[in-house]
């Protein structure tokens, strides 16, 4: 389909510019169509500021900030719906009732793009990492590819003017935007589904159902000739009749213990099994993907090395916003024997169960410094608990001050760990992303 086409006269309303870059960089492509658009935000003209700034040249745009509007969901051609917004929105059910269609980005793209093979890859972790590993591969094999989705201030829907039929887009499909696959009863041609746990349960109403439903997007529409790899911690949750016919199942032990990787954990084995499966689909050679895989440095923000200073090691994993993530994060850089890990703990609440987090921490920390915003006020108590097992407990408020206090306290041969398992909005953070690089500075400069 010509998006040129498609685009040409359409009436539009955005619905969540946000701040990560992708609703303003598709909003921006929409203008360059000739959209008559409407964007329009919870977020007030203040807190949109960096957004807006970029959308200035923009004559044209109607904003209504500060709040939705009724009319602004009537007499549209669709509304381009963010992730995260709930689809019983009131909003989106006024443009129901009015029958006008419910798009999102990255399933839009996947309806305009050219003959283009789009590799989807789905999971509570491992789905950044994973994606990433693929597009590595892809790249080291001399394939034209390209990589959209959930990726930091990277909008989808301007590839629409760089890919060509032939070219293969690796998306990384969260579950918001696996809701637009829903609608659009489509999924990729190659879909990877790396891992399933709790996660975004204030979002879901605690339904683990509803939340594997828009997850299982990702599968449920694909074709005869399309491949789905499941990965064997996820291939667990899927009940009998779910799975497709092409299906292929990965597991770290399909990583020989011969292949050196760069990025530390088993569970990072687990996310290149899965990149492998999917590049196999592809007849990528496994020589050629072993290359790809350990030349491969790690994804920033997840287990990032940031520096050593008086013999101590700092990783940034911010965008580890589950205790699950956490728990992962603890294992792959510590040692049981030597507990040697000062870990930075705490954000905002997604309302998930940390008792296993609790659990594990004694057995690799021998400190925990606790971030103090509304989520981590529900584990207050049960960390500072951990003291009578010989954990040394701080609390601190604002990030500064909680750098300040980790590296006062953390000593030669330990290793600093910033993985907060909670989510990063709050007072403090746009993202997790901004979070992670207001981590990287203060350290840098301290």
């Amino acid at each position: 389909m010509n998006f040129k086409k498609y685009f040409k006269d359409k009436k539009v309303t955005v619905m969540g510019l946000g701040l990560l870059g992708r609703g303003v960089g598709d909003a921006e492509f929409l203008a360059r169509q000739g959209v008559e658009l409407i964007v329009t935000d919870l977020k007030t003209e203040e807190e949109l500021a960096l957004s807006l700034e970029r959308l200035k040249k923009y004559n044209d745009i109607v904003f209504h900030l500060g709040e939705h509007k009724l009319e602004d969901f009537r007499g549209r051609d669709f509304i381009l719906k963010a992730a995260g917004v709930p689809l019983d929105s009131p909003f989106i059910v006024e443009a129901r009732k009015n029958g006008i269609p419910i798009e999102m980005d990255a399933s839009l793209f996947a309806k305009l793009a050219p003959k283009t093979t789009l590799i989807g890859v789905t999971g509570t972790r491992g789905k950044s990492t994973t994606s990433a590993l693929i597009f590595e591969i892809l790249k080291h094999a001399g394939r034209n590819v390209f990589w959209a989705g959930n990726i930091k201030d990277t909008a989808t829907l301007p590839l629409l003017e760089e890919v060509k039929a032939g070219d293969i887009v690796v998306m990384e499909l969260d579950s918001w935007q696996l809701q637009g696959f829903g609608e659009a009863k489509l999924s990729p041609h190659i879909a990877v589904f790396t891992t399933f746990f709790p996660d975004h349960m204030n979002y879901y109403g605690g339904s683990m159902e509803k939340y594997f439903g828009d997850k299982s997007n990702i599968f449920k529409f694909q074709k005869d000739n399309d491949v789905f790899v499941v990965g064997s911690q996820a291939f667990e949750h899927m009940k009998k009749g779910q799975v497709p016919n092409n299906v292929v199942l990965a597991d770290s032990e399909d990583i020989s213990l011969a292949w050196k990787l760069k990025i530390p954990g088993e569970h990072n084995r687990y996310n290149a099994a899965c990149a492998l499966a999917a590049v196999r689909a592809l007849g990528i050679a496994d020589a050629i993907a072993r290359e790809g895989i350990e030349e491969f440095g790690g994804v920033e923000g997840r287990l990032q090395f940031i520096k050593e200073t008086k013999g101590v090691k700092i990783y940034n994993d911010t965008t580890s916003t589950t205790p699950d993530a956490t728990i992962a994060a603890l294992r792959a850089v510590g040692d049981k024997s030597l507990k040697r890990i000062v870990l930075i703990v705490g954000g905002d609440d997604k309302l998930l169960d940390m008792s296993g987090l609790v659990t594990e921490i004694p057995k690799w920390c021998s400190k925990v410094v606790l971030f103090k915003e509304r989520g981590t006020e529900r584990i207050r108590d049960d960390i500072f608990a951990l003291k009578d097992k010989g954990i040394e407990v701080y609390e601190e408020e604002g990030l500064e001050e909680t750098v300040r206090r980790v590296l006062s306290v953390a000593v030669s041969g330990e290793i600093i760990l910033y993985s907060p398992a909670f989510s990063s909005f709050g007072k403090y953070f746009k993202n997790e992303f901004d979070r992670g690089e207001q981590f990287e500075k203060i350290v840098k400069n301290l």
